[in-house]
């Protein structure tokens, strides 16, 4: 067998629109990714169905996998003829043990690449509205890792050099090590007063910040009990973000949310939130077999007088069937209804004109057209008709702990179900088997898209607390943005 090829890549610093084209398209074609716990695991959502996820995460004293088993897993997959990615939070080259992973590849002789990453000194600074350099505050600036001190407690650092020469410092997970830092620097000639910001979660909507001075910033952090993962930058170019602090004006930013998901991709709807400063976490993530169209419906399809589609999805797969087949659309005299909006928009961007389900004339042959099996409410509804299922999914299970972990990490607020659909599979994927507390789950605001998923809300005991003016990806925005 051949040997793989490794792509040591940088994540960027959280927003995964801040990922490389060269690292998005290394994620596509990977068939095993091990990742660390500062890589956003929403980029995990670009890899093929069927890659390999591997948590590499290191939390604060306690590391999930030594570095010498990833050196080992790395030369294993790779000997295994896989394509594999090592994806590392910011870029692999600062503070990322690039160089290693390297060496150990060079020793077995496997290729790899390096693809670098926006490192999160750099970024998360610009998040929180201060460039790292400016010609008024300063032309220079350090990265320092804040792991400074030898095991027999000798500064590995030019204390002096960095107090005296250097305007502004960036110090990567500083936390602990805070006083430290701060003595260091002031009795090396820094001013006591010079400024200080802690930011935590850069470039996440969950970024946080905390500012103070080398003489006060220590006692900020006890009484705030602020935590890593955070950037320390120290120097007076922090006075700028009183100007140019953009991020956090955001209009959903501090909004926190869960996703409920039903479809197979990424939702607009996802991107819109996070667009406006919002963090979303989607689940459930799911995994899709399509079938091939049942023979016995495609010889009839020009016998129909309507067709129902439940989703978007629906349509989209119908009519990829339909030209798989090669047949002319043209065939097809019936009507078309959806279930939703999403469904109808998507029969209009195939142009197609279609009404909302409620609309549907009683009268004609039907054929239902759905992702899913038959909805045991059609019988009741339509009485005779024919369905035809596009495809089947299941919940990608590899997602199962990786929702757990993002939802651990961060301090959700909010809950938004887009369809009823989404309230049912919510509450039997996550509420019933316990992937989130009913405490925690109680905290949330419960936002629902229309009315119909509001009573469905309601039957499931969610307590719904908000409802857009109209079930549409803006007034949500809107909406969530006007009291938050």
């Amino acid at each position: 067998m051949s040997k793989g090829k490794v792509y040591l890549v940088g994540a960027g610093p959280g927003d995964i629109g801040l990922i490389t084209v060269k690292g998005k398209e290394a994620i596509q074609k990977a068939e095993v990714i091990l990742y660390d716990r500062l890589a956003n695991p929403k980029l995990l959502e670009f890899a093929q169905a069927n890659c390999e996820f591997i948590y590499c995460g290191k939390l604060p004293n306690r590391h999930v996998l030594r570095q010498e088993v990833i050196n080992e897993l790395l030369v294993k997959k790779a000997l295994e003829g896989k394509s594999v990615v090592r994806l590392k939070g910011g870029d692999p080259g600062v503070f990322g043990r690039v160089g290693e992973e390297a060496e150990v590849l060079h020793h077995h002789q496997i290729p790899f690449e390096i693809v670098p990453g926006i490192s999160s000194g750099i970024a998360a600074p610009l998040y929180a509205g201060i460039p790292v350099t400016h010609r008024k505050f300063g032309e220079s600036f350090a990265v320092v890792t804040a792991h400074d001190q030898t095991k027999e407690g000798k500064s590995r650092l030019e204390w002096q050099g960095l107090a005296h020469g250097i305007e502004t410092i960036a110090f990567y997970m500083g936390i602990a090590n805070l006083p430290y830092i701060c003595e260091n620097l002031i009795n090396n000639g820094k001013s006591a007063d010079t400024p200080v910001i802690l930011i935590q979660w850069g470039t996440f909507g969950r970024q946080k910040t905390l500012e103070g001075t080398l003489a006060t910033i220590t006692k900020k952090v006890e009484a705030e009990k602020f935590t890593n993962p955070a950037i320390t930058l120290v120097g007076n170019i922090v006075s700028l973000r009183e100007k140019i602090s953009w991020f956090e004006k955001k209009p959903l930013y501090g909004r926190q949310i869960i996703l409920a998901r039903t479809g197979i991709k990424s939702s607009n709807l996802a991107k819109s939130l996070m667009d406006q400063g919002a963090d979303v976490i989607e689940f459930p993530k799911w995994k899709k077999n399509t079938f091939a169209i049942d023979q016995n419906i495609l010889s009839m399809i020009d016998t129909y007088d309507r067709i129902l589609f439940t989703s978007d999805e629906a349509v989209e797969e119908f009519f990829e069937q339909l030209f798989e087949v090669g047949m002319d659309v043209r065939k097809i005299k019936a009507v078309f209804y959806g279930c939703s909006s999403k469904s109808i928009k998507a029969l209009k961007q195939k142009g197609f004109a279609a009404a909302h389900e409620q609309q549907m004339q009683p009268d004609g042959s039907l054929l239902i057209v759905g992702p899913e099996g038959v909805n045991p409410s059609f019988d009741d509804k339509y009485g005779n008709f024919d369905f035809l299922q596009t495809s089947e999914k299941w919940i990608d299970e590899q997602f199962i702990p990786i929702f757990q972990r993002m939802v651990s990490e961060a301090e959700l607020n909010t809950v938004i179900f887009p369809s009823s659909a989404s309230v049912e599979i919510f509450y039997q994927t996550v509420l019933s088997q316990g992937l989130i507390s009913e405490d925690k789950f109680a905290e949330l605001e419960v936002v629902c898209m229309g009315e119909k998923t509001w009573e469905t809300a309601v039957r499931f005991g969610l307590n719904p607390g908000r409802m857009p003016v109209r079930p549409t990806n803006d007034a949500i925005v809107e909406s969530l943005s006007s009291s938050f």
